[in-house]
């Protein structure tokens, strides 16, 4: 895992919008596997200015969405699809039809998730796979739990995730009390993991998922087991981790 340690917010979103201007630029076809929440907004917002410089191109990448609030549609102000076009797909030339988020509307969520599953499959996988992360440790919506989930799945929130979103709602009560999750499966099989996380309110986590035992009452930890992980967080985030060897100062 490659930690780099930013000043901030901001640079810890110009970092992470570094490595997957990087991997667009390689490979313009690309799967992107990306996330929502506040983590990533920076990181959108600079790949959005850098779209308009003419610096890159989405036009043949595909996106598939980590999760969607189970209950919500599309057009609702507070889904993940909502999210997306507000701060990444409406403001470059990605096409419609290569971005793909969790229907939160479906008639059946095992269906939905089934298909979803297929989804991600026919397209070969995720080629860089984008993720926040909660302060209860969580990825997408995988929740502490006694097991990993590995396929796309629906979870009831925990309180702690429904409190932290309830910033996004007129009030806690209409924050959806399910999701849509992308499985751990597909994160693992990403090729490349992208990992932002920012504030001193996830250091405590943060710094158990890089040191402590890998484990599903702390799902973030299991990301130290693959392959190829990258880690773009501000001094805050990283504030309660003692081990600092190979740890990167931006």
């Amino acid at each position: 895992m490659r930690i780099y340690e930013c000043a901030d917010y901001r640079a810890m979103s110009r970092q992470a919008a570094n490595v997957i201007s990087a991997q667009v630029i390689m490979k313009p076809d690309c799967v992107l596997g990306l996330a929502t929440g506040s983590s990533p907004v920076g990181t959108y917002e600079q790949l959005v200015e850098w779209y308009g410089k003419k610096d890159l191109s989405f036009a043949r990448v595909k996106s598939v969405n980590l999760d969607e609030y189970w209950g919500l549609s599309g057009t609702h102000p507070q889904s993940y699809r909502y999210f997306m076009q507000e701060h990444l797909f409406d403001h470059v030339d990605i096409l419609p039809e290569n971005t793909y988020v969790p229907n939160g509307l479906a008639e059946d969520a095992a269906t939905e998730c089934a298909r979803y599953d297929r989804l991600i499959e026919s397209l070969g996988g995720v080629d860089l796979q984008l993720l926040g992360m909660g302060r209860n440790g969580h990825i997408g919506f995988n929740e502490p739990g006694d097991c990993f989930e590995l396929g796309t799945h629906i979870i009831e929130l925990a309180p702690s995730t429904i409190d932290a979103n309830k910033r996004f709602f007129a009030s806690e009560e209409d924050v959806p009390r399910q999701a849509l999750t992308m499985g751990i499966k597909h994160i693992m099989q990403a090729k490349k993991v992208l990992l932002v996380v920012s504030g001193e309110d996830k250091a405590e986590a943060l710094a158990k998922a890089l040191t402590g035992p890998v484990t599903p009452k702390l799902p973030a930890s299991i990301l130290r087991l693959h392959p190829d992980v990258v880690l773009a967080a501000d001094k805050a985030a990283l504030s309660k981790l003692e081990d600092r060897e190979g740890v990167i100062a931006l």
